[in-house]
């Protein structure tokens, strides 16, 4: 299926057929009813069933480092990969995997493309340590120019 092609998907199983025949690992989050947890690329979302039949995402999408699904965090000059135990660097590599991974993942649920989300990675959060502390009125040396 090319990227121009969606399908919509009204429910849960559809979402899971469809990720299976795209080579998605499925599988069902022990001990949770209506929890499946879906990778591919060394990405990884969990999804539920929601109370109207259809699929939302309990965690993810995001890469998987350590195992598990890892916030990508933006700190102004990189963006890095966190999860409760650890922080590495985002490649480029892994940034792609991420975006092919997000932009099937939507294809499969039925949730519509954005054009911001069509131009790459977006970060869950942004952290831009230069301006913690800093005055926002302040003037610095290259404001009096």
């Amino acid at each position: 299926m090319g990227r121009n092609q969606k399908i919509l998907v009204q429910s849960l199983e559809n979402a899971l057929t469809f990720l299976r025949a795209h080579q998605f690992d499925v599988a069902e989050t022990p001990g949770v009813a209506n929890q499946v947890q879906v990778r591919k690329r060394n990405c990884g979302a969990v999804l539920t069933r929601t109370a109207d039949g259809g699929v939302a995402y309990v965690a993810g999408p995001g890469c998987l480092v350590g195992g598990e699904i890892a916030a990508l965090i933006d700190r102004g000059y990189q963006k890095f990969l966190v999860t409760d135990k650890l922080q590495v660097a985002a490649t480029a590599d892994r940034l792609r995997a991420l975006h092919d991974f997000q932009e099937e993942l939507a294809d499969a649920v039925g949730r519509p493309d954005y054009y911001n989300l069509a131009l790459g990675t977006v970060s869950d959060l942004y952290l831009y340590d230069r301006l913690k502390g800093r005055d926002p009125l302040a003037k610095t040396p290259t404001d009096s120019h």
